[in-house]
């Protein structure tokens, strides 16, 4: 049992559990109390991670067992991730176009890993790298989108002056809301720049955990750091081609 308890991040007890509830219940009152409104959706967010989370741990089991089911709960997460960034970036039917960032961020990583065999495949494999990746695509598509309508929407005049001046609807559009859409990369940029020097990462301190070595921990982060930057940089520009085309709007 020591030598368990010593491999554990954080033990799983009932302290665990109340402190949980203690710093949900503090965060939302924080959001709601400090006028950020959003005090529900930290509450909402919180409570949706352990009902996900508990059935998750419940499935996790039999889904990793077969390569068909894992496929299928790798679908079901980017299906989450599609209809999650969608609905940050519109309330219209547009929303479905945020399919083409994350799939197009997410795919030729992936693929990438699989041929060169550096990713078994195997849904205990599988199922964790697809998931930071998807993960990485839904932030980067929702941040990027919601910010390319909120300045296209803030700017709308600036807008209809250069399509007065013989610019094409997409490039118009384009002019207006590319640097704030690129703002989105300054999240995964930051923590790369940091990574050892701020924060130890979970893929680092997960394999350090789980029995790897140091430098074998360190590759594994710096590959998913850089992939998530490919990943992200990907979408972000799939993002500003759909909005500058008009697919999705506000």
């Amino acid at each position: 049992m020591a030598a368990a308890g010593a491999n554990q991040l954080l033990p799983v007890t009932w302290g665990l559990g109340v402190l949980i509830a203690v710093l949900l219940a503090a965060a939302a009152v924080v959001a709601g109390r400090g006028g950020l409104g959003h005090g529900r959706a930290v509450l909402r967010a919180g409570l949706r991670a352990v009902v996900q989370l508990a059935a998750v741990s419940l499935v996790i089991t039999w889904v990793v067992g077969s390569l068909g089911t894992s496929a299928l709960f790798v679908l079901l997460m980017f299906a989450v991730a599609v209809r999650t960034a969608g609905r940050r970036m519109t309330d219209g039917p547009g929303w479905v176009w945020a399919a083409v960032p994350i799939g197009a961020g997410v795919l030729p990583v992936l693929v990438l890993l699989l041929a060169t065999g550096l990713l078994p495949l195997k849904g205990l494999s599988l199922i964790p790298v697809a998931g930071i990746l998807i993960g990485g695509g839904l932030t980067a598509t929702s941040l990027a989108g919601r910010r390319a309508l909120d300045e296209l929407r803030q700017r709308r005049g600036e807008v209809e002056a250069a399509l007065a001046l013989g610019m094409e609807d997409r490039d118009a559009r384009l002019e207006i809301c590319r640097t704030a859409a690129a703002t989105s990369l300054v999240p995964a940029l930051d923590q790369t720049r940091t990574v050892g020097l701020v924060t130890l990462p979970g893929a680092f301190v997960g394999m350090l955990l789980g029995g790897a070595s140091p430098v074998q921990a360190g590759a594994v982060q710096l590959f998913v750091l850089v992939a998530l930057l490919a990943v992200e940089s990907v979408a972000v520009v799939a993002v500003l081609e759909i909005v500058g085309r008009g697919r999705v709007t506000a």
